[in-house]
């Protein structure tokens, strides 16, 4: 099998991912409330997701597209357990600040 010819080089693929992968960085390193941590950890897997897309089509593999399926099934249940855990915190403490509780107890 060919691989299908783009007509955007692979590094802008990369550039872009770096650049989506740091602001999700930076969101996680500075943001304090749940609600941005969570969205943040969702721009990195999503600049993961852009990586292995960006490598099937220059490979002509679709394993990329795969493996980028299964991220995206993984962000599904980490947003599910992520909003469960951010409506205990909330519950329980009034803020989704995750710096306000030291440990959650029963």
């Amino acid at each position: 099998m060919t691989a299908v010819a783009s007509s955007i080089p692979p590094q802008w693929y990369l550039l872009l991912a770096t650049g989506v992968f740091c602001i999700g960085l930076f969101g996680v390193l500075t943001r304090r409330d749940a609600l941005y941590f969570l969205m943040s950890v969702e721009l990195m897997m999503n600049a993961a997701n852009i990586n292995f897309v960006a490598f099937a089509l220059y490979y002509g593999d679709l394993t990329g597209q795969v493996f980028a399926l299964f991220v995206i099934a993984l962000a599904a249940a980490e947003v599910a357990i992520g909003i469960g855990i951010i409506l205990v915190l909330y519950r329980n403490f009034g803020v989704t600040d995750v710096t306000v509780p030291t440990e959650m107890r029963w």
